[in-house]
């Protein structure tokens, strides 16, 4: 069992069911197109997904994927404060997606709830923002750039050296993401099959674990079908990785996934 750790009102790993962290996407340059929600809108999104069953929202204004089109700290930052602007008093928590401290450090001004950071503090002043802000973070497998480990033993080396990050910087409340995906061109699917069938291994940590697999390539990959077709196979991987103890889905599809954990609970006997 994973150490507990509070997001607001939700509470993540220890005994919990695992949560849902609904994917609230500004960046239109996203690999899955069909999620893309325009600014004027992601109060409305968000209100569909808080009815979905989503206990808390990621919101992220710059695509990650590997051939995606570069953003510029001030885009980035224009597109999440008009998104946050919009979206208080959407009645669930906010987590939100940057790596970059100019983003972080403005987006305070509302009501942040969590810190979602791809390049595992790699970057000595977004860690400092990070500490600063005294919030919980998503540490994500990186060495020098996001997603790097290409294998589980560099991935478990990636996610030691987070944590070593973390504790020097005082970051106390942390939930791991080991970085399915392909981020680099070196990154083969194979990696992300690997890292999938050794989930387990990660609860050494003691500290939750995020799943994050949502419509990715190493699915696609598998199912030759592209993203917009990939839900199934994104839930088939899910089910895998709730046995092997996640604590927290980062998907597209609140409602399809919701109901999906509200069996899964069942079955293991939770109410």
């Amino acid at each position: 069992m994973s150490r507990e750790i509070r997001i607001q009102s939700v509470s993540v790993g220890g005994n919990n069911p695992p949560r849902i962290l609904g994917v609230l996407n500004i960046s239109p340059e996203s690999f899955f197109s069909d999620s893309f929600t325009p600014c004027s809108q992601v109060f409305r999104r968000a209100e569909e997904m808080r009815r979905a069953g989503a206990d808390i929202i990621d919101l992220g204004a710059r695509s990650t994927a590997l051939h995606a089109p570069p953003l510029s700290v001030s885009e980035e930052k224009e597109r999440v404060l008009s998104a946050l602007k919009d979206l208080d008093g959407c009645g669930l928590p906010l987590s939100l997606d940057t790596c970059r401290p100019e983003v972080l450090t403005a987006a305070l001004h509302y009501d942040i709830a969590l810190v979602n950071d791809i390049s595992g503090l790699a970057d000595d002043a977004y860690a400092k923002a990070v500490a600063d802000s005294g919030l919980p973070a998503i540490l994500m497998a990186a060495n020098r750039i996001p997603g790097d480990p290409l294998n589980f033993a560099e991935t478990t080396s990636a996610l030691s050296a987070d944590l070593s990050r973390a504790e020097q910087y005082g970051i106390t409340d942390v939930i791991l993401d080991p970085g399915v995906g392909k981020w680099t061109a070196e990154r083969e699917s194979a990696a992300d099959w690997e890292l999938c069938r050794r989930f387990s291994e990660l609860k050494s940590y003691d500290l939750p674990l995020l799943a994050a697999v949502s419509r990715k390539s190493f699915i696609g990959d598998c199912l030759n079908k592209p993203s917009h077709e990939r839900l199934f196979g994104s839930l088939a991987v899910l089910y895998h990785l709730m046995e092997a103890g996640a604590d927290l889905l980062r998907v597209h599809d609140v409602g399809a996934t919701a109901d999906f954990v509200k069996i899964y609970t069942r079955l293991n006997g939770e109410d």
